[in-house]
């Protein structure tokens, strides 16, 4: 029997897959537990269109990325922070400092959870700070950090 897999099987594969199984394990476990359905002309054609949905759904975000790189590329962040009379930097430079930052000077929401930062910045500066927007799109924030 051939059944859409509604749900990630461990054995039989990914959410969306067509697979072919037996008719007592279609009956007895994944069609009652939801976890498939039978291929009919109906559910295959259902299934198409989610997936079109889904690539229509996943092109429009990868574009708003691409935007919203356009925009972050071109600008900087001036982060002040103490420092000693030798240029020594009393604390640090986190992905939250950075986020609340971008937010309280160009108004962009950023999550600091995509600030790439190998580690914070202890010195004062330019810094590139990249920022992870989509898997396949990552914007580059020039972060000033001077003594305050």
């Amino acid at each position: 029997m051939k059944v859409i897999l509604l749900e990630n099987v461990k054995s039989l594969g990914k959410k969306g897959d067509i697979v072919n199984v037996s008719d007592g394990y279609a009956r007895n476990m994944l069609l009652p537990k939801k976890l498939g359905a039978e291929a009919t002309p109906a559910n295959l054609n259902s299934l198409k269109l989610q997936n079109a949905h889904q690539e229509k759904v996943a092109q429009e975000n990868l574009e708003a990325a691409k935007a919203f790189k356009a925009q972050i590329d071109p600008c900087s962040v001036t982060i002040p922070i103490k420092a000693g009379e030798n240029g020594k930097v009393f604390g640090s430079v986190a992905a939250q400092t950075i986020a609340d930052a971008a937010k309280a000077q160009l108004g962009f929401e950023l999550d600091k959870k995509k600030i790439q930062l190998s580690a914070p910045i202890r010195e004062i500066g330019e810094q590139q700070v990249e920022i992870k927007l989509h898997p396949q799109v990552t914007a580059s924030l020039k972060v000033i950090v001077v003594a305050e």
